[in-house]
């Protein structure tokens, strides 16, 4: 029987989305937050009135109308939105999760003090990792296409071989037919190898998509960890600043709702333990506000949620009394930090004066503890009396998505996370057979402990390609800058990273495995264990000389916001041969360039601040920098854009939907010249 259509179906997912972006946009309100805040809720809320209305939810339209006018008064930003009006906007936001939450096929609770995180996305999930169980059927059925094409393909070569044959003898009429034969089955076999190629092209790239869709953006905790900051310093009379950080790192759902949960009893006692009274905090010189902050960042193979606070720390010696009223430690018994935090950590031990709806039951680090111990992590606890407190989740990661910067070394394909990529640097053979054989590379005033990834991934050489040269990436690995070398770089990829299985074991340079678009497994290097690898404890020395080095073209600065675009350029002018400087806004650019000459500046031209169009113009009209010639690059494609970068003085204009690799290296060395 055929199911009846649902007709909420597409607001519910609208609905809640709009519902969560009202209850974050309300808690930022909090201080002089100015008017884009209110106008960004007045807009959400007059969406959701909107489309509630066309569904016939009369009591969502009206909660929406009703936030609308509680915001208008507050829409220019002359003054601050009163906490009072704050706590109403929240109360109402309230009101709409629960109306929302009643259009579920199944509705869920209304939100409590103890009611956990909800673990993000799990229905979602289900949902992805049937599409992408269709994805892998499909695939399957591929193999008996590829074996009728190398069918195909053997007939061809029987056909070809039996017009050959009958070419020596007298039956040129067969020849004829057995060469017409091997024509056709020849473009068959074109035409079917094609054929499945770009649609298994098609199915990776929607396995591609279907795994991020699966991940989570931590956004959707932190938004709760907020709210739930906000709550109990409402009720315990306290001001309270919340900051996070991370919130656009995806991540497995299951993971980051156990993570979610545990951070809040952290938050919580954090803002009930920790932040003191604002008297008390301005008697101990401090800001009458306190501050809670959560972190989420990746490290290789795990995922780090730290918790900070600026309070008054854990009271060590009232931990002390309670171990010893229990037993867990003698009395008088010397206990360090470590076995005190640890016996914090094992519940039961409070040191709050009273029971309230958020501490004094002992409850809140065990908590930790426990969902570390379930995911296979950690936890550790540093906290400093008077200064604050901070706690720190590390639990490894089952999926994770990042974007990554894709090279070739020693015949091997990997990825390297794009966000730890500083720079890149074409080495000539000699200067990469160089930095191989010290395992150190001169860059930018300073040494750098260089690791050939070659010889990590396959054994194999030093790192330099069929030409003779390689290229240095420099990654950031922490606060340790390290280079490693590759043969060439192959581009910039979105990846889902797993972790490998635990009955196969790796070196410590690898993070994971990703799949790529012959759904082979492609390694993912860990930058920290590439570090280590390299030996970066050796103290850097001054960079070495280079006498009688030829004079070299001066570089070109590529101007681009989107770090993508940046390496790419790079990627095709340093392949050239050029040398390449970087910079992520025209603002930046013209920075550098009044410390240093440059070749040419290849440029955006829609960048936030000063657009491409003012760069160049500014450039003209600088008598040092006039003669620099610049090429500007933009997916702008009118005349009118064409012929006012032109008359900006740009040297040559290139549209990206056009772009041609040759035709920019071609106005390149007509503007530039050519690399020494």
């Amino acid at each position: 029987m055929t199911q009846p259509k649902d007709p909420l179906r597409y607001f519910r997912i609208e609905a809640r989305e709009l519902v969560d972006q009202l209850g974050r946009g309300v808690l930022e309100l909090q201080g002089d937050a100015g008017p884009e805040p209110v106008a960004g809720l007045l807009r959400n809320a007059h969406t959701l009135k909107g489309a509630a209305r066309v569904v016939r939810q009369a009591a969502l339209a009206d909660a929406a109308h009703a936030l609308e006018e509680i915001l208008v008064p507050y829409r220019d930003g002359a003054e601050p939105v009163p906490a009072a009006v704050v706590g109403d906007l929240l109360r109402l936001t309230d009101t709409m999760s629960e109306l929302v939450a009643a259009l579920q096929p199944l509705a869920r609770p209304a939100a409590g003090e103890d009611q956990p995180v909800p673990e993000p996305g799990r229905g979602a999930a289900a949902d992805v990792d049937d599409l992408l169980e269709a994805v892998d059927e499909a695939h399957a059925r591929f193999a008996p296409l590829r074996r009728q094409a190398a069918t195909v393909e053997r007939a061809r070569r029987t056909a070809e071989s039996l017009a050959e044959q009958l070419r020596t003898g007298a039956a040129e009429r067969g020849a004829g037919l057995a060469g017409g034969l091997a024509s056709d089955l020849t473009a068959l076999g074109r035409q079917l190898t094609e054929t499945v190629e770009q649609v298994e092209r098609e199915l990776d790239d929607i396995r591609g998509r279907a795994e991020r869709l699966r991940l989570v953006p931590a956004e959707q905790v932190l938004a709760a960890l907020h709210r739930a900051v906000y709550d109990v310093a409402s009720t315990e009379g306290k001001s309270v600043q919340f900051d996070s950080h991370g919130g656009d790192l995806r991540l497995d759902p299951h993971v980051l709702g156990q993570a979610g949960n545990a951070l809040l009893h952290v938050v919580r006692n954090a803002v009930s333990h920790g932040v003191e009274s604002e008297a008390e905090r301005l008697a101990a010189g401090k800001p009458a506000q306190g501050r809670v902050s959560v972190d989420v960042r990746r490290r290789g193979r795990f995922a780090a949620f730290r918790c900070r606070d600026d309070g008054r720390g854990f009271d060590l010696e009232a931990v002390r009394r309670q171990a010893e009223r229990r037993g867990l430690v003698a009395d008088g018994a010397a206990a360090d930090v470590r076995e005190l935090m640890r016996l914090l950590m094992q519940g039961g031990i409070s040191t709050s004066e009273r029971v309230t709806g958020v501490s004094g039951r002992g409850i809140g680090l065990d908590a930790v503890r426990d969902v570390a111990e379930r995911l296979g992590g950690e936890v550790s606890v540093h906290t400093e009396p008077g200064r604050g407190t901070d706690v720190e989740l590390v639990v490894p990661l089952s999926l994770v998505s990042l974007s990554g910067l894709v090279v070739q070394a020693g015949g091997v394909l990997a990825a390297l996370p794009l966000d730890a990529v500083r720079t890149c640097v074409l080495l000539p053979g000699v200067e990469a057979a160089a930095a191989a054989a010290a395992g150190a590379l001169a860059h930018d005033g300073r040494v750098l402990p260089f690791l050939p990834l070659g010889r990590v991934l396959a054994a194999a050489g030093g790192g330099t390609g069929p030409n003779g040269r390689g290229v240095a990436v420099v990654l950031a690995a922490g606060d340790r800058p390290i280079a490693v070398g590759a043969d060439r770089l192959l581009g910039t990829s979105t990846l889902v990273v797993r972790p490998l299985p635990d009955l196969a074991p790796a070196s410590p340079v690898v993070g994971g495995v990703s799949i790529d678009a012959e759904g082979n497994p492609r390694i993912v290097l860990d930058p920290v264990g590439l570090a280590d690898a390299a030996g970066s404890a050796r103290t850097p020395g001054p960079p070495p000389a280079a006498p009688g080095e030829p004079a070299r073209l001066d570089p070109i600065l590529v101007v681009d916001d989107s770090l993508t675009t940046r390496m790419l350029e790079r990627s095709i002018l340093e392949s050239a041969g050029y040398r390449v400087e970087l910079a992520a806004s025209a603002e930046e650019a013209l920075e550098r360039a009044r410390h240093r000459r440059y070749a040419l500046f290849l440029v955006d031209i829609d960048m936030p601040g000063l657009d491409g169009f003012a760069f160049v113009e500014q450039t003209r009209a600088d008598p040092a920098q006039r003669d620099v010639p610049a090429i500007l690059v933009s997916s702008r494609a009118s005349a009118e854009d064409r012929r006012r970068g032109l008359d900006a003085g740009a040297g040559a204009y290139i549209v990206k939907s056009e772009f041609d690799q040759e035709e920019l290296l071609g106005h390149i060395r007509a503007l530039a010249g050519a690399p020494a």
